[in-house]
């Protein structure tokens, strides 16, 4: 079982301030209560400010994902 952070947003005026990394936590301390041992996300290559966040907290996988085309 894995739980899916999705939509991880803080505020232009809180960034930089550990609200990101106190939210990410607060999931991880979530699945964890719920049993649940694993925690993904997606981001966007290009997302340079939250993936140094996400280096620090997670550990990045080789994935690359597809959509079927609209």
């Amino acid at each position: 079982m894995s739980a899916i952070l999705q939509d991880l947003y803080t505020d232009p005026s809180v960034r930089g301030t550990g609200a990101g990394r106190a939210l990410i936590e607060a999931v991880y301390a979530a699945a964890d209560s719920a049993g649940c041992p694993s925690v993904y996300w997606l981001t966007q290559d290009f997302n340079a400010t939250a993936r140094r966040l996400y280096d620090r907290v997670a550990t990045l996988t080789p994935f690359i994902r597809y959509n079927r085309p609209a």
